[in-house]
């Protein structure tokens, strides 16, 4: 059992000090893991609900007929996004962008719950990078591999759309920034969003300029914390097939 609290890592970074904590619950008695940056909570471990949905969903949208999936995903965290990629047999390959290598450190160093797993499965490579520069970079998210496409974008690093880490993100969720993200995509490609906020119509129309079809869904689930239910958003779309 570990100790009630403890810190498993702090390093200062560009977007601010970023620290890894495990706690144990005191009512369940589970391990819960957070990562916060500065004095915001980014994520945590009792929250996975829309993480997962958002694979889910995304991938859901790709043809049945579709066989040997190449997915981006955006934003490591704690790791539920890009597992949920693996879990789908269809996956065959999985790059996950994350801008802060002690993030990517913290799963190859087994400190998190997944990151063992992940690290170590074939299909599954962990790029330092900047996720929003890389999306209207020539070379795309693939240094090995520059301008190559995928079938599923997945994209879980800022709050929403309206709420962003930092404020160079906030041109990819316009109409030009979307266009560029859409040319990373085969045709009949998807694009999926986590949003902590709830549907935004005029995001939503953004979207709709650049994708072929565009649908947002809302995800419940419970908040043990304030014993209620909580939602987040999941917007997927897709390019025009082929």
């Amino acid at each position: 059992m570990s100790a009630r609290f403890e810190e498993l890592d702090w390093r200062p970074t560009p977007m601010g000090d970023i620290s890894l904590r495990r706690r144990r619950d005191p009512v369940s008695g589970d391990e819960v893991y957070e990562v916060k940056l500065g004095d915001e909570f980014l994520m945590s471990s009792l929250f996975t609900a829309g993480e997962i949905a958002l694979t889910r969903l995304g991938l859901a949208q790709l043809p049945d007929t579709e066989a040997d999936v190449d997915v981006v995903v955006g934003g490591l965290g704690l790791g539920y996004t890009a597992q949920a990629a693996l879990d789908d047999p269809r996956v065959c390959s999985l790059v996950v962008v994350d801008t802060l290598g002690e993030v990517i450190d913290w799963h190859r160093r087994g400190l998190v719950p997944l990151g063992a797993g992940l690290s170590a499965d074939p299909r599954c490579r962990l790029v330092q990078g900047d996720f929003f520069a890389m999306a209207g970079d020539a070379t795309g998210f693939d240094p090995q591999t520059p301008g190559r496409r995928f079938h599923a974008i997945l994209l879980d690093v800022d709050h929403s759309p309206r709420h962003v880490l930092h404020p160079r993100h906030a041109a990819l969720y316009q109409p030009a920034g979307l266009r560029a993200l859409a040319e990373r995509l085969h045709p009949g490609g998807v694009f999926a969003l986590w949003s902590n906020d709830p549907p935004d119509e005029e995001f939503g129309s953004v979207l709709a300029q650049v994708f072929d079809r565009t649908r947002s869904h809302v995800v419940d689930f419970d908040n043990p914390l304030q014993e209620a239910t909580a939602t987040n958003t999941v917007y997927v779309a897709s390019t025009a097939p082929q």
